[in-house]
């Protein structure tokens, strides 16, 4: 997935400025994908550029202006055929595994450290995704209402559930990742306490 097809796929709910468009990712999009606001702007100007989006240029206040983005045919078609085309899997780098599986080498101090961090991100990430799907489930995420408010009530119900089974899987993924941090931790208090040597211990 590319940062485009984030994009559209806001588009898809109804024309944004890019501010706006800055602020329903942090509060959308970005809980799946992340990518920071400066490259927001300047792919705004490519997928212009490509013809993917129409802009329009309109008041804001007495002096200012400010630039309303819509998708068009283009820019539908092309979120159409991403969205219907196979994503194939990327080969994995993950390098809190790759840590793990070296502990060995480090200290058991700083292996915990990084134990403990992994399952204080993902505590934090479990809270996060369970109060985002609540929301989702009783329709008080902005942008959601925003989608609902312009397509038809028969297509509701896929809206809604779509977005419930993302979450879902991060919620699954969260509490998966708080358990393998978990293990680890006991883990290496076993070892510890059998007195088994790591050799990055002084």
């Amino acid at each position: 997935m590319s940062l485009r097809h984030a994009l559209l796929a806001m588009l898809t709910a109804e024309p944004m400025t890019g501010y706006e468009l800055v602020k329903y990712f942090d509060g959308s999009v970005a809980y799946v994908w992340s990518a920071p606001h400066s490259q927001i702007y300047p792919e705004l100007r490519r997928m212009e550029r490509d013809g993917l989006v129409d802009v329009e240029t309109v008041p804001r206040g007495e002096h200012a202006k400010k630039r309303v983005y819509s998708i068009n045919e283009a820019g539908l078609e092309e979120f159409q055929r991403w969205i219907r085309e196979l994503t194939p899997y990327q080969p994995e780098r993950d390098v809190y595994r790759l840590k793990a599986a070296h502990f060995e080498q480090s200290t058991y101090e700083a292996a915990r450290r990084q134990m403990q961090e992994h399952l204080n991100y993902y505590t934090r990430a479990l809270q996060i995704w369970k109060q985002v799907l609540d929301d989702v489930d009783n329709r008080r995420v902005s942008l959601l209402r925003e989608r609902l408010a312009q397509r038809p009530e028969e297509e509701h119900e896929a809206i809604v559930a779509f977005r419930k089974l993302t979450f879902r899987g991060q919620i699954a993924k969260a509490r998966m990742e708080i358990q393998w941090a978990k293990d680890g931790l006991a883990l290496l208090d076993e070892l510890e306490s059998k007195g088994v040597p790591l050799r990055g211990e002084p």
